[in-house]
């Protein structure tokens, strides 16, 4: 089984909504997928208890990587909390195959990020755990993405998407559903910018 984190230590980053549509496309693939939150909110838990039982299954994991001995889970997707850090955030990563970190290109999201960054790309290399940044609410084409780009030059690690601005997200997951369940005249400019970032799974892992 394949484990990927979804972290970043700066709340409202954009962890949850990033987590449920890797689930949800993993699942939409065909492969056994499960979802492990362990924020205290447990909002990828309340995404997934309104998922309509016809859509593709994600399975609720409820303890750690671990418990999926008992499971045939091909990928567990992990949604984590804000402030994870220190014991908690390495004991995390290690039971971790892959680690993806969503940031937005604010001045303030880049300044709370910098330790955490520095933190995983060490972590990362010491176990050779793939790291990869996902840029939130950006166009690639804009001054903020360029911003940000330079910003994470520092660390060495790859952005593996950009995804833009859209309330299809937020509309689609009060649902339960993931942008993958959406009819593609509907998503696919969405679902198009998630091409690199399932390439870069497939091929880190």
């Amino acid at each position: 089984m394949r484990s990927i984190l979804v972290a970043n230590a700066k709340g409202g980053a954009g962890k949850t909504t990033l987590a449920v549509n890797l689930a949800g496309a993993l699942a939409t693939r065909g492969e056994r997928t499960a979802l492990l939150d362990l924020d205290r909110q447990r909002s990828s838990w309340q995404w997934l208890a309104v998922r309509s039982p016809h859509l593709p299954h994600i399975r609720r994991s409820g303890d750690a990587v671990s418990e999926g001995s008992g499971h045939d889970d091909e990928w567990m997707v992990i949604d984590s909390p804000a402030g994870l850090h220190g014991k908690n955030l390495a004991r995390t990563i290690k039971m971790s195959t892959a680690i993806i970190v969503p940031i937005q290109p604010s001045l303030f999201d880049m300044s709370a990020t910098g330790h955490f960054l520095e933190t995983l790309s060490e972590e990362g290399g010491r176990r050779r755990t793939a790291v990869g940044i996902v840029a939130m609410r950006v166009d690639p084409r804009t001054r903020a993405a360029a911003t940000l780009d330079a910003f994470l030059g520092q660390f060495k690690l790859p952005v593996v998407a950009y995804l833009r601005d859209t309330q299809l997200y937020a509309n689609s997951a009060f649902g339960g559903q993931s942008i993958f369940d959406l009819p593609e005249y509907v998503a696919s400019r969405e679902t198009a910018q998630w091409v690199p970032l399932m390439e870069w799974l497939d091929g880190a892992l």
